[in-house]
C-alpha cells in the first residue's frame, strides 16, 4: 500500500512591508511522503515571500511540468514560477521560457555545490531570481511544524521573521541571484 500525504493547515498573516502587502491566507498543504519538514517549511516561507491573492501551490514535486508554487493571471499565463530546493537547471530553463519571472528558493546543506555546479548557465536567465536560506534558518523554521499552524510573517528592509506565538525565528536568506 502506497504511503499518503499529510495535510497541514496553515493560517498565515503576511506583512510585507516592502512590498507594501498586508493579508491573511488561509493555506491547506499537502506534504508527499518523501518531503520533510525543511522543505514543507520552506514552501510556506516561499508564499510568504511572494504573497499574492492568486499565488497557489502546484505540484512541482510529482509533476516537473509545474513548479512548487505559481501564479497565473486572469488568463491562465504563468506570471511567477517557484521552485524549491536545487532543480536540475534544464527544468529552470524551461519555467524561464514559460514564465515572466522565475525565483529559486535553495535551502539545505548541499545547495552552494547545486549552485557552484548549475551557476554559469542559470546566471544566463535574466526573469532567474535564486535565494538561498541558510542551514540554520530553514533548521529552526522546520522545529515550527505542527498539523495546524498560526504563523506570522514579517518583511522590513529585506529582513524576514516568521513564527507563531510561542517562537519568531529571524531568517537569513542570501540572493544568489537578482532578475536582471
Amino acid at each position: 500500500m502506497a504511503l499518503k500525504s499529510t495535510v497541514f493547515k496553515v493560517d498565515l498573516q503576511v506583512a510585507d512591508m516592502d512590498r507594501g502587502y498586508y493579508a491573511d491566507h488561509a493555506l491547506t498543504l499537502a506534504r508527499h511522503p518523501s518531503e520533510n519538514d525543511e522543505r514543507l517549511m520552506a514552501r510556506v516561507l516561499a508564499f510568504a515571500l511572494h504573497a499574492h491573492e492568486r499565488l497557489a501551490f502546484a505540484n512541482g514535486l510529482t509533476d516537473t511540468d509545474e513548479p512548487d508554487l505559481w501564479r497565473r493571471d486572469l488568463t491562465g499565463q504563468v506570471e511567477l514560477w517557484i521552485d524549491v530546493g536545487q532543480p536540475e537547471e534544464k527544468l529552470v530553463r524551461r519555467a524561464a521560457h514559460r514564465a515572466q519571472q522565475v525565483v529559486v528558493l535553495s535551502f539545505g546543506r548541499q545547495a552552494p555545490v547545486w549552485w557552484a555546479q548549475n551557476r554559469t548557465l542559470l546566471e544566463r536567465l535574466p526573469h532567474l531570481r535564486v535565494l538561498h536560506v541558510r542551514p540554520a534558518s530553514i533548521e529552526a523554521l522546520a522545529a515550527l511544524v505542527e498539523r495546524t499552524l498560526r504563523l506570522q510573517c514579517t518583511v522590513q528592509d529585506g529582513q524576514v521573521w516568521l513564527g507563531h506565538e510561542r517562537q519568531t525565528v529571524e531568517v537569513e536568506i542570501e540572493e544568489w541571484k537578482a532578475p536582471r
